[in-house]
């Protein structure tokens, strides 16, 4: 084992980097090792559908640390070589990566995070056909795209989630024709309300994106090599240029299996970011853990968010120091799909009523939702100022009353009012 209880951290994304710099910020100065799968510093990943992909922003605007930053701090990143083997025990393990270095540890965090879910599909490896998790996928994404541009081509989209949605977006503006095909009946639908999902729909809708819902791809066809169309469950061919497949992602939990800790959809870890082991700490997307929000419904879940990745690693750097403070932020989101940018607050979840405020049709509006009375989440879409209220009413434990927030002209700062005393999941849920 290390003369120093030197800690190892593999996975150098958002939750890698942040738990890493909280280490640093808590006061900690043992060494630490930051591994990570790709050849570059941290970055952050949701511009890659977003301004990255749209050529508005650049990697210099995403990459998080220059690299003096590393050294300055005693971090030791290690890119390009990911951890393929891991042992450990209470005192500390090792590890070995790809390329055969040995890195020994005393404390351990893992923040793996999420890989894509696998289209099994004929013709899944024809050239043209992409998906988007790193910044080499979008650059490829972007060729692609620019490509098809050039002769008149289509986009086709399998998966009507955020991403999707987002390269979607994107597709339309560089002058793309798209298709969007998603299985379910609604856009979005395992994370937002109805009534976001019908919106969305529309708004796409609107702006010649074709949307079909309730279908499934059964096959790529290709010439040469090349994809040139989706078959779908019903029969149909949607030529495409470009096929983008976004059905969503699933949690990186090899290395956890290996050690042996409990996995069930991710990583299992207690409110202090633990894992089954009372060791290793673990963060972010590659987890599952108990709903954190105070509003939440019981039981555990899977957060994928830069917010949550964040948050949750500072939980896990005060457990690593021995400051363990159970992990209760509010959880937030946004999404930009071209000119719409939504922001959410809280989780939609059980609820039993819905106040809208504004007008959908002008896409300026915020759908403010309850459980018995209480406020427990808001989709803002164009309202900034609705998104910047509830989240901090949210996050002091705050309501607004149903009533009065129907009116839009009336700022919703000025209606937020203290919650019921004592509020707690079980009495909410």
């Amino acid at each position: 084992m290390p003369s120093e209880p030197a800690t190892l951290i593999v996975g150098a994304g958002q939750g890698g980097l942040e738990l890493a710099t909280a280490l640093r910020e808590l006061g900690d100065t043992d060494p630490i090792t930051l591994v990570g799968e790709e050849a570059v510093a941290p970055y952050d990943r949701p511009p890659l559908s977003k301004g990255y992909l749209a050529g508005t922003q650049q990697f210099s605007d995403i990459v998080f640390r220059p690299p003096e930053w590393f050294r300055e701090h005693d971090i030791d990143l290690v890119p390009d070589d990911p951890v393929v083997t891991i042992q450990r025990d209470r005192q500390g393990g090792i590890a070995t990566t790809r390329s055969g270095r040995s890195i020994e540890f005393g404390r351990l965090g893992l923040t793996t995070g999420s890989v894509n879910r696998h289209l099994d599909v004929p013709g899944r490896d024809l050239d043209g056909v992409l998906d988007l998790r790193s910044l080499a996928d979008a650059d490829r994404l972007s060729r692609e795209l620019a490509r098809a541009g050039g002769s008149g081509g289509r986009l086709v989209v399998i998966g009507g989630g955020f991403i999707g949605l987002e390269v979607a977006a994107a597709a339309r503006a560089k002058g793309l024709e798209v298709s969007i095909a998603e299985a379910t009946g609604r856009l979005l639908g395992r994370v937002v309300s109805p009534q976001l999902s019908d919106f969305y729909l529309a708004a796409h809708r609107r702006r010649s994106v074709e949307v079909r819902l309730g279908v499934t791809a059964s096959r790529l066809t290709g010439t040469d090599g090349r994809v040139t169309g989706v078959e779908l469950d019903d029969n149909t061919v949607i030529e495409a240029s470009v096929v983008l497949v976004a059905i969503g992602a699933i949690a990186r939990t090899e290395l956890a299996e290996q050690l042996g800790l409990e996995v069930d959809g991710g990583i299992v870890v207690d409110e202090h970011a633990r894992a089954s082991d009372g060791a290793t700490v673990a963060v972010g997307d590659c987890t599952s853990l108990p709903n954190p929000y105070t509003r939440g419904t019981p039981g555990r879940l899977r957060l994928e968010s830069t917010q949550h990745a964040s948050d949750h690693a500072r939980t896990a750097a005060a457990t690593l120091v021995g400051r363990p403070a159970a992990y209760a932020d509010l959880p937030w989101f946004w999404s930009d799909q071209g000119d719409l940018r939504l922001q959410i607050s809280g989780l939609y979840a059980d609820v039993d009523r819905t106040v809208v405020r504004g007008e959908p049709t002008t896409e300026r509006f915020t759908l403010l939702h309850y459980r018995n009375g209480l406020l427990v989440a808001a989709e803002c879409v164009g309202t900034p100022a609705d998104h910047v209220a509830v989240k901090r009413g949210l996050t002091k434990g705050m309501t607004i009353d149903p009533e009065a927030a129907t009116d839009p002209s009336v700022p919703l700062k000025r209606l937020l009012q203290p919650g019921p005393s004592g509020a707690s999941r079980a009495i909410e849920g």
